[in-house]
């Protein structure tokens, strides 16, 4: 007769989902978008839904744009009820150092002076 695994506590299956962060500009909270495809039930054609969930992130490691897996949990306050379970996938951070930059190769956008005639304009006076 075999006698079962005690090492690992046996839990209930708590109910997961896949999701992409839209913000994470609060403490220990992200909002997590998760996308479903739907079939229409008139029209019969494949549509995206979309929800926003709130997320508890302890370590505060997710970020704008990670694909991340939450897991529901006990309620922490009013619209928070799932915690980060982990990062799937992180976004990719582009950082753009203040001295690459060429302020003679920036085009003007319609309507603005170009750089070239406020300079002249700035050693004529």
């Amino acid at each position: 007769m075999a006698t079962p695994d005690t090492t690992q506590p046996q839990t209930g299956h708590k109910n997961e989902k896949i999701g992409q962060v839209v913000s994470a500009k609060m403490q220990k909270t992200i909002v997590v978008e998760v996308t479903r495809r739907v079939s229409h039930p008139v029209y019969k054609r494949i549509i995206n839904k979309r929800r926003k969930f709130y997320a508890h992130d302890e370590q505060q490691t997710a970020k704008v744009g990670d694909v991340v897996r939450i897991v529901e949990c006990r309620p922490m306050s009013k619209l928070k009820r799932w915690q980060l379970g982990e990062v799937l996938r992180k976004a990719v951070q582009v950082a753009v150092e203040p001295g690459a930059v060429d302020l003679d190769m920036v085009q003007s956008t319609a309507g603005s002076k170009s750089l070239k005639a406020k300079e002249s304009r700035r050693k004529k006076s």
